[in-house]
């Protein structure tokens, strides 16, 4: 059943959302009456504040997926805002995408999810960045009250924690060759995809490529955008890493 046909005569949402779109404007409803809105062009329903002695580190990841700035509150959720980006499944997120409230023991809640992201097949993901012992009874029931309010819109949730270290170690060099810009020696980005048709090393096939200097950058910003692939998560990349085309890519 689609969505539209699953919300035709069904009472007003217990949830209420609230967000600010891509040209500023501030829109709220009851979430069956918005579900469908692009969450992912959404602007911070709420500022990043600096201040001196703060613990947490706000700032903004620019984001290659879709070519803006997308806000952070820390580095957890910057690295989460990174494995987004580096998720080729993912069109395009928001940080802070709106703000949803609920009425609890007669009390209105309210909580701002960490993330929206849109994935290819149109689907919508909230996520939420915590680590595992930063968890209190709080936001626990914020985290289920979401996760609810997100199967009632069809869209699934995920909170987060922790990134695994050598992941997050091989993703973050990776997204230093992120930008368009880094792809542009299409010469050598066809040559690399004919020498890692098999596995082979990585500093071996950049030699065989060329000048290594000239050709790493492509090499890697290919490994970003996952047409060539490796395993991220056995080891820290090094020149031994085996690196092949990525059969599912394109």
């Amino acid at each position: 059943m689609s969505a539209e046909l699953a919300y035709a005569g069904v009472a007003r949402s217990q949830f209420e959302v609230s967000y600010v779109d891509l040209h500023g404007t501030q829109v709220s409803g009851p979430l069956n009456a918005c579900w469908d809105a692009l969450f992912e062009d959404a602007l911070p329903v709420r500022s990043f504040p600096s201040f001196k002695g703060q613990r947490n580190f706000p700032g903004w990841w620019w984001s290659a997926t879709s070519g803006r700035h997308v806000g952070h509150e820390s580095w957890l959720e910057r690295d989460h805002a990174m494995l987004l980006d580096f998720d080729p499944e993912v069109v395009g997120f928001s940080s802070q995408p709106f703000r949803l409230a609920w009425q609890q023991e007669a009390k209105r809640r309210e909580h701002v999810p960490d993330y929206f992201a849109r994935q290819a097949d149109g689907t919508g993901v909230v996520i939420d960045v915590r680590a595992d012992e930063r968890i209190e009874a709080v936001d626990a029931e914020a985290f289920a009250a979401t996760e609810a309010a997100c199967a009632e819109a069809g869209w699934s949730f995920r909170r987060v924690g922790a990134l695994d270290s050598v992941l997050g170690g091989n993703v973050r060099w990776l997204s230093r060759y992120r930008h368009p810009r880094c792809g542009r020696r299409v010469d050598v980005a066809a040559r690399l995809r004919e020498i890692f048709r098999e596995p082979t090393p990585l500093f071996a096939g950049a030699v065989e490529a060329g000048e290594r200097l000239g050709v790493l950058p492509v090499l890697f910003h290919l490994l970003w955008r996952q047409e060539l692939t490796a395993d991220l998560e056995a080891a820290v990349l090094s020149s031994s890493t085996l690196v092949t085309v990525n059969g599912r890519a394109g």
